[in-house]
């Protein structure tokens, strides 16, 4: 099937605004790619500090020189259930780069904070700057130059993109991503959001809650609804970074490790002395972005790669905005329901065909550039296929032709919609994004008058005090990455989708983020520009009549904004001061809009 117009309209678009940055990006990092393995280019007093306390034959063959060394960069902890798996990786890879005549070295940790634990605390206003942290980090742990490509381990929200950006700092070497999969599947994601409603309206107490959260919640591997950290590794598969059919196989099992012994033993056949050199800088290319933002659209993921793709593509020389991921939007349509888009988890996504019959689906529809370079080669027909275990060893076959549940999974000429699942708003509250593939039509166009608040909390306290009985849209400003680092918000998704259950109109609008898991209630996210920087979201009153039209990407207040002075900046030192926030002025500072992924990394220096 010949390539839909619409992605070689937007490619083309996307190439020509990068024009000479990426071309400068591209010529500055091949010409970083020796002959020989990395280290040789170091001393003998360096090399030597970098396999002192290697094993024997580890250390004689890094003093040999001749043979790969690859990198571990790691997330893990053990306080979060998606990252405790990571544990056992550094010795699978070790011991299967060494049969494969190389050497892997554990090369640095990563810090890795979990949204869940943090959602709506003080530690939430740190989460998105961790992912430029984790960039940072992971080029520090590169900065040796004693390796000759990189396995990444990480899983969750901030963690992936920041693990993407600090590998493109080191773009000549190949990269491997490896992700621990998710947990089992525990008490079913309906049943968890009605205890949910029933503690935000006081009907059930605090040991009930916590007991349906532990039973969802109950074991290792990431949380199983489709939310940021299940769409960066459908991410890392539509964009080749992944093994096939390794983002949802569950940690702790023979698949598992298989998996993770095969992405070490792949990563030493990739550096530039082996004869498939394929380093990160010709994965990662204008096209490889595009079929991840179709992968996106195609299965309704995370609200939060409107800011982390743009900022992962800027680590690359490429200039992605908002037109793209909505040109894009009006031409995929959506083939997946999970969680909170429908009632399966990831779970029952992969076994129902998963991430290997949508590839399948959007590449036979012209909907995925096929002529890209891949861990795995050219195109992606090996990413329609599917791992398995036969008499112990690891082998691929054709993943499913046809869906094993259409509730959850569809092929493309009966999609759930003809469209994907996240729009652009304009207006003149600035530019926001939304994501519909949860909401249903009936309250995708919400006419109703603002109520501003200042602070999430401040929204919770109306609430219980029987305020917000009525039709409304709750104006939530000075969250923005200036403001107080952009948290997320989800801690107001019960309580408004109770209030949507009453039958009251209610939408969300704020310059700060929702969750991956956004559901019900239309939320207008992300309005640029924020209220410290001057955005009209900052001038909305109570009473002030607010639009939000999603099928025709409106957003809108009906007053005359322009005219009025700026409203005064609230006292923001509450959220700068305690859980570390003290250490985050500067970034708070440096961060850019959330159109160009809220980042504080790109400051052009001459």
């Amino acid at each position: 099937m010949p390539l839909h117009p619409v992605l070689q309209e937007v490619t083309d678009r996307i190439i020509a605004r990068g024009g000479d940055r990426r071309a400068r990006w591209l010529e500055e990092t091949r010409a970083r790619a020796g002959t020989k393995v990395e280290r040789s280019q170091l001393s003998c007093t360096n090399l030597a500090h970098g396999f002192a306390a290697m094993p024997d034959r580890a250390k004689l063959m890094l003093k040999v020189q001749e043979q790969p060394n690859v990198a571990i960069v790691s997330a893990y902890n053990d306080m979060l259930s998606a990252h405790q798996p990571l544990a056992e990786f550094p010795a699978w890879i070790k011991e299967a780069a060494l049969a494969a005549g190389a050497t892997a070295q554990f090369a640095g940790g990563v810090p890795a904070m979990c949204d869940g634990v943090t959602q709506g605390q003080a530690g939430m206003e740190l989460s998105l700057f961790s992912r430029d942290v984790i960039a940072m980090a992971t080029a520090v742990a590169l900065s040796h130059q004693m390796f000759d490509a990189g396995v990444y381990l990480g899983v969750c929200d901030k963690i992936v993109p920041g693990l993407v950006i600090g590998a493109l700092s080191f773009g000549h070497l190949p990269a491997v991503f490896i992700p621990a999969g998710p947990m089992t599947t525990g008490v079913g994601n309906d049943e968890k959001a009605r205890i949910r409603q029933l503690y935000a309206e006081g009907k059930v107490g605090r040991a009930q809650l916590l007991e349906a959260e532990s039973l969802a919640y109950h074991g290792p591997g990431t949380c199983t609804f489709y939310g940021t950290a299940n769409s960066n590794q459908m991410l890392m598969e539509f964009m080749g970074l992944h093994l096939p059919g390794t983002s949802f196989v569950n940690p702790h099992t023979p698949m598992r490790e298989a998996l993770t012994r095969e992405a070490a033993r792949h990563a030493v056949s990739l550096w530039h002395g082996g004869g498939r050199y394929t380093p990160l800088c010709d994965v990662l290319d204008e096209k490889a972005f595009v079929n991840g933002i179709v992968g996106l659209m195609a299965t309704g993921g995370s609200t939060n790669h409107t800011l982390h793709l743009v900022a992962m593509a800027r680590a690359a020389g490429i200039v992605l905005n908002w037109d793209d991921f909505h040109a894009l939007s009006e031409v995929v349509p959506l083939l997946a329901r999970v969680y909170p888009n429908g009632k399966a988890d990831v779970n029952g996504f992969h076994a129902a065909g998963g991430l290997q019959f949508v590839i399948r689906q959007l590449r036979m529809g012209g909907l995925l550039h096929d002529d890209v370079t891949t861990i795995m080669g050219k195109g992606l027909e090996a990413y329609c296929r599917e791992p398995y275990l036969q008499d112990g060893r690891l082998a691929w076959r054709d993943g499913a032709e046809v869906p094993g549940d259409e509730t959850i999974v569809r092929p493309l000429d009966r999609p759930f919609s003809p469209n994907g699942g996240l729009r652009v708003l304009e207006g003149n509250l600035g530019r926001s994004i939304i994501k519909i593939s949860a909401v249903a039509p009936e309250h995708q166009v919400v006419e109703a008058p603002a109520i501003v608040f200042d602070d999430q909390d401040e929204v919770l306290a109306a609430f219980q005090r029987g305020e917000l009985e009525r039709d409304f849209v709750a104006v939530v400003r000075w969250q923005g990455p200036a403001a107080n680092g952009m948290p997320e918000l989800h801690k107001l998704t019960p309580t408004l989708s109770v209030l949507q259950g009453r039958g009251f109109q209610v939408a969300l609008v704020t310059d700060g983020r929702m969750s991956g898991a956004s559901g019900k209630v239309p939320a207008a996210i992300h309005v640029t520009p924020e209220a410290l920087k001057g955005g009209a979201i900052g001038r909305v009153r109570t009473g002030d009549r607010v639009r939000l039209d999603a099928g025709r990407g409106v957003l809108e207040v009906l007053a005359d904004l322009a005219a009025r002075p700026a409203q005064a900046v609230p006292d923001l030192r509450p959220h700068r001061r305690g859980v570390g926030r003290d250490l985050f002025g500067h970034m708070r500072r440096a961060a850019s809009a959330a159109e160009e992924g809220a980042c504080t990394l790109f400051v052009d220096e001459d």
